[in-house]
């Protein structure tokens, strides 16, 4: 049974059926997909979600398809306990939500993936694609597999080595663009017209963005159906933590989690942070940039869902923050050096971003703590190369080995907050 009324305008509340349209005829405000929530009370519950898949489709009631087509082990990925990084911090309670292992491109792409391309074999379309800045043209290469449909990724030209093959093994057409991913996403925009192609993140949005509320709905699942009071999240073209947001809203609405004010801040790239300069100034205009930063898979200058992104830190009490490319790096190590994940330079960003909302008081010590990790470091080697002490070669003789231990000296310092 599908719960889906349709799509509205988030602008100007204007109505339309479930079709693959994202743009209002009205106002030109983006649309949304709407639910009957009345109609889902004492249908969708707690027992209801639990005995379906362990994958993100257990929470199909909650999703704009009648039937998945792919995504079918993506989702509920873990949300792990810091204590290593509670005890650097003086924090009582840290979480990670890691989907660094998110399967099978390992990152949180493949929430909105699973869900957009779905919707687009149930609208009949046999050819998909995206704009990406990485992560989501993996996952949408790997899913078109699954799908069973064609695909096209187009991609900024200077992605990392690890992103562009993390594409093409699973055989699409890619074609690289000269200019950053703006540049890409009005391209892509020419080709969903002229070609009637379903790219996920432009014509098929609405249902897209859908897919990024699994992610908050499992943080509180995976919480024993609570709420985490701070919630840090990366901001790149701004999907991902209105929709964390709106899934908590979602679970509030149907009497799933008590509703504990939860507060939710954005973390950006110093060199691309039109969302935090917009929070700093305290004005809902978001002035595109021209992005500078390690941190590629979330260095957007122009976000499409900034101003929400915006809203939402203002409506729930929240902030955001910028870190430098030196912070995220050394954010990169510590969370491996603590907890023993490795991610991407969007994490080292949300890692870098939660220790400056802490020292900065703006996050209580003491209360409740989600970081928002989405991607996975095997993909960025470049960012970390330079940073990282290559071993020295020795022969295969003992009193060459202990040499070196004379060097390292009696034990290892314990990890340091290098990004302060």
């Amino acid at each position: 049974m599908t719960y889906v009324k349709g799509l509205k305008c988030k602008e100007c509340g204007h109505r339309v059926p479930a079709t693959p349209v994202h743009v209002c005829e009205q106002c030109f405000g983006p649309y949304e997909v709407e639910y009957d929530y009345e109609a889902m009370k004492g249908k969708v519950t707690r027992e209801s979600i639990a005995a379906g898949p362990h994958s993100l489709w257990r929470y199909k009631d909650l999703l704009p398809v009648d039937v998945p087509r792919t995504g079918f082990n993506s989702g509920m990925t873990p949300l792990r306990r810091a204590p290593n990084l509670e005890k650097l911090l003086g924090c009582r309670e840290i979480w990670i939500k890691d989907d660094s292992c998110n399967y099978p491109t390992y990152s949180y792409k493949e929430r909105v993936v699973s869900v957009s391309i779905s919707k687009a074999v149930e609208f009949g379309f046999d050819t998909v694609g995206c704009a990406s800045t990485g992560n989501l043209a993996n996952s949408t290469a790997a899913h078109a597999v699954t799908a069973g449909v064609k695909c096209f990724v187009m991609i900024p030209h200077d992605l990392e080595q690890g992103k562009v093959l993390g594409s093409l093994i699973f055989g699409p057409t890619m074609v690289r663009i000269k200019g950053n991913y703006d540049d890409v996403n009005r391209l892509c925009t020419e080709i969903a017209d002229k070609y009637g192609w379903a790219i996920v993140n432009v014509n098929l949005r609405p249902y897209y963005t859908e897919g990024a509320k699994t992610f908050g709905f499992e943080i509180a699942e995976q919480l024993g159906w609570k709420l985490p009071q701070h919630t840090i999240s990366p901001t790149a073209g701004g999907t991902i933590l209105p929709k964390i947001y709106k899934g908590y809203q979602e679970f509030i609405e149907l009497g799933l989690v008590e509703d504990n004010k939860p507060k939710m801040y954005s973390a950006q790239a110093a060199g691309c942070n039109p969302v935090v300069t917009a929070i700093h100034k305290g004005s809902d205009i978001i002035e595109p940039q021209k992005p500078n930063t390690i941190a590629k898979s979330i260095a957007i200058g122009n976000p499409a869902d900034g101003y929400y992104v915006y809203n939402v830190i203002k409506d729930s009490g929240g902030w955001g923050e910028s870190a430098t490319d030196a912070e995220i790096v050394d954010a990169i190590r510590l969370l491996g050096k603590t907890e023993g994940i490795w991610t991407e330079p969007a994490g080292g960003t949300t890692l870098a971003v939660a220790i400056k909302l802490i020292q900065q008081g703006r996050i209580p010590k003491d209360e409740s703590i989600c970081i928002c990790i989405t991607g996975n470091g095997l993909k960025t080697l470049e960012t970390v190369q330079d940073a990282l002490p290559y071993p020295e070669v020795i022969n295969a003789k003992l009193n060459e080995f202990d040499a070196i231990i004379d060097r390292l000296g009696e034990t290892k310092s314990e990890p340091e907050l290098a990004t302060v």
